[in-house]
């Protein structure tokens, strides 16, 4: 079992994750008011519980204030308390998340990633088993209400098969699962929507970097994180190579064009 971190991480997303499900259950049926408070009062619940907690620690979450504090802490708790808001409004769907990470001088250290409408919650405290060996045709998950263009290029380049789903949570850990070999986005993302799935995608031995192979680093000044890459080890260096290649492609063409 994992250090007293990562058993907090996950027992934050669990009672995080509990407590969207009751509302989500509460029958209420605006359903732009179940998504504001869904994002609300998960926020209050894992902020009251991070001072409970951790009160010496920083926190970002995307819900809240950003406290320009954090830059000089050592330990700073990356939250999301929703991640999918727009699925979580859109009951039956399964495919949002709650995301509890911790930076601490540097690296992350701990992270969970509760799927609650699964009952699943993936975390650092015990990485979860991944799958190992060479897909036939790879699968690549890609967002179902914003498919970029980008992704879907790379897919025709690696005949890849594009796998739609909510929540960058649920398609980072539908690579543990299995259900995909790869994800990959280019479109823009902040640090809380990859700071958790990125700590549980390390400790169960995927890759994870940035599109073009550097690390992907956390609790900087503008949170803005615009790029990832969580694949099988076994298939990175086919997956950047390609990527490498299709944005050598956009640049030449933009160069052309100007």
């Amino acid at each position: 079992m994992g250090h007293a971190d990562d058993v907090l991480a996950r027992e934050l997303a669990d009672e995080a994750g509990e407590l969207l499900l009751e509302l989500r259950s509460s029958g209420l049926t605006d359903m732009a008011e179940l998504r504001r408070q869904g994002d609300a009062r998960s926020h209050e619940l894992l902020m009251r519980r991070l001072h409970e907690e951790r009160p010496d620690d920083a926190v970002l979450s995307e819900e809240g204030l950003d406290d320009r504090a954090r830059l000089a802490a050592e330990r700073v708790w990356i939250i999301d308390p929703l991640d999918g808001t727009r699925e979580f409004g859109e009951p039956p769907r399964d495919d949002w998340a709650v995301h509890v990470a911790l930076w601490e001088r540097g690296e992350l250290v701990a992270g969970a990633v509760g799927r609650p409408a699964r009952h699943s919650t993936l975390a650092t405290d015990t990485p979860p088993a991944r799958p190992d060996g060479i897909p036939a045709r790879l699968r690549l998950a890609v967002s179902r209400s914003r498919p970029p263009a980008f992704v879907q290029e790379l897919a025709r380049r690696l005949d890849a098969e594009l796998v739609p789903m909510g929540s960058a949570g649920v398609k980072a850990t539908a690579v543990l699962d299995g259900t995909v070999d790869a994800y990959v986005h280019a479109g823009g993302q902040y640090e809380w929507d990859s700071a958790a799935p990125v700590a549980v995608a390390r400790a169960a031995g995927l890759h994870t970097s940035r599109i073009d192979g550097t690390p992907l680093t956390y609790n900087h000044s503008d949170p803005l994180l615009p790029d990832l890459l969580i694949c099988r080890p076994e298939v990175s260096e086919r997956v950047l190579a390609a990527i490498a290649e299709l944005t050598a492609a956009v640049v030449i063409h933009e160069e052309k064009a100007s």
